[in-house]
């Protein structure tokens, strides 16, 4: 199961062109979309859940056009999570999830099993009679994932799946989205660099309407090979002075200051050495080239 997109352009009635001509595809697997808050991500995938229409061009999904009389097909093929969620906040978390599944068309004993699946898998079992309402944010968005993977899509597209989780749960859900993958296509939405840099082999960097890269990780670290560099300075206004002149990707206490990793074309003017690239640093410098 993949999706092409061609040519496509989204623009708001505020004059916004959220997608600009953007060219893409995505493959069966995890597929990470990266890119600041703005960068276009969410309309990207509002477009491709079929709750907006585009301006222009167009998106195959295994081998079916978008088009309003696709719409319903297409719908039964993709489970979502927005970034924005909130689910029948009378209703315990049970109750919820069957009414979904319901929705759905799922029938009620497999529909039950799921639940009880996928309550286990994302640590809210214990929670399951408790009201929508009385859940943390993060259990919010664990419930929303539940229900987005109750009619076990072909396609799942999830938009910053682990916002508000402990660290734990975090390695959780991406565990859980790594196994569902494996003979389906996820798209995994998010700004944290390490959710993608633990699940993902391929993935596209966003901004401002437009992809800056879309590939193999691999080959996105190799784009940064050679600009990354790490200084050591005594104090925080030298490293604030560091940032006015050079993009950095990470500050780290370390006993007698600040070490600080600078991404730049040439070497540093500055005493430092170069060192490995991380995806992080490799996603600063893409998005910053040419500054």
């Amino acid at each position: 199961m993949s999706i092409e997109i061609k040519d496509l352009t989204v623009t708001f009635k505020n004059g916004v062109t959220a997608l600009n001509h953007v060219d893409l595809e995505i493959p069966q697997g995890i597929f990470g979309l990266l890119g600041e808050n703005g960068a276009g991500k969410t309309t990207l995938m509002r477009v491709l859940t079929t709750v907006l229409t585009p301006q222009g061009g167009e998106v195959i999904i295994d081998g079916m056009r978008y088009s309003e009389s696709n719409y319903e097909k297409i719908r039964k093929k993709i489970g979502y999570l927005p970034q924005e969620i909130d689910l029948y906040p009378n209703l315990t978390v049970q109750e919820c999830l069957e009414y979904m599944g319901d929705l759905a068309g799922i029938p009620k004993k497999i529909c039950q099993e799921r639940i009880r699946y996928y309550l286990e898998k994302t640590s809210l079992a214990e929670h399951q009679k408790k009201k929508m309402k009385q859940l943390s944010g993060g259990m919010k968005r664990r419930a929303g994932l539940v229900q987005a993977l109750l009619n076990e899509p072909e396609v799942l597209i999830v938009d910053e799946p682990t916002t508000g989780l402990d660290p734990e749960e975090r390695i959780r859900i991406r565990n859980l989205l790594v196994d569902f993958s494996e003979d389906r296509t996820v798209l995994f939405s998010t700004h944290v660099v390490e959710d993608l840099a633990a699940t993902c082999q391929k993935l596209a960097v966003m901004k401002k309407g437009q992809f800056l890269y879309a590939g193999g990780i691999r080959e996105l670290l190799s784009e940064a090979k050679g600009h990354v560099w790490l200084c050591q300075v005594d104090s925080e206004i030298k490293a604030r002075e560091l940032e006015r002149e050079y993009h950095v990707s990470s500050k780290q206490y370390v006993d007698g200051g600040l070490q600080v990793r600078l991404l730049c074309e040439k070497v540093p003017e500055v005493k430092c050495i170069p060192c490995e690239t991380t995806l992080e640093d490799a996603y600063v410098y893409i998005t910053n080239k040419g500054k």
